[in-house]
């Protein structure tokens, strides 16, 4: 009977909106076995990263010369602008996000949204102590990312910076090395 389809379709509706949100929820934490970096300063960590190396996903396929900046906001959060060149189309990409620590801001556990209320966690992983270059992964060990202050790292910080990736789970041999060729305009 039509009417008493909408209930029930009033009904998977809000099933389906609240399991979302569960799992916007529960995606903010590191993976299991992996601790986010401690102690950490923000403010050493902010400003422009080059990403070195992804593990495939849809919002960055193809993209080269891809950077993470990073900026304090007055309320607190973390304004991210992800941009790459995407060679298939000829241009330049960015997202503009807002990312908010889980816990205390000295460790490196934080949540980031690019969709209005859907967070997914960003955890470093590992930290150069000069802050040169991070090893960050998702809420799962399916994201991750190698990121550097320069353009290339040196062939053997970049075999460390794996070894601790595959030493944590993560599928290093899938790894995805960005080039960095070209001039961002927006720089």
């Amino acid at each position: 009977m039509p009417g008493s389809a909408i209930p029930f379709r009033l009904r998977l509706l809000a099933l389906l909106a609240s399991l979302s949100m569960l799992v916007a929820c529960a995606s903010t934490r590191p993976p299991p076995g992996i601790a986010a970096v401690t102690p950490f300063d923000l403010q050493r960590y902010l400003g422009r990263w080059y990403e070195q190396a992804r593990l495939d996903h849809r919002f960055e396929r193809g993209l080269t010369d891809v950077t993470a900046s990073y900026q304090l906001e007055p309320d607190g959060s973390v304004r991210v602008v992800n941009r790459g060149f995407d060679p298939a189309a000829g241009q330049w990409r960015e997202a503009i996000g807002k990312a908010l620590f889980t816990g205390t801001p000295t460790t490196a556990s934080l949540k980031v949204s690019f969709f209005g209320p859907f967070y997914g966690g960003y955890h470093v992983a590992a930290l150069d102590p000069d802050y040169a270059w991070a090893l960050v992964v998702g809420p799962d060990r399916s994201y991750c990312w190698i990121l550097a202050r320069a353009r290339q790292l040196e062939p053997a910080q970049r075999a460390a910076i794996v070894a601790r990736a595959r030493a944590l789970g993560i599928d290093s041999a899938a790894l995805i090395w960005v080039r960095h060729d070209r001039q961002d305009p927006a720089s």
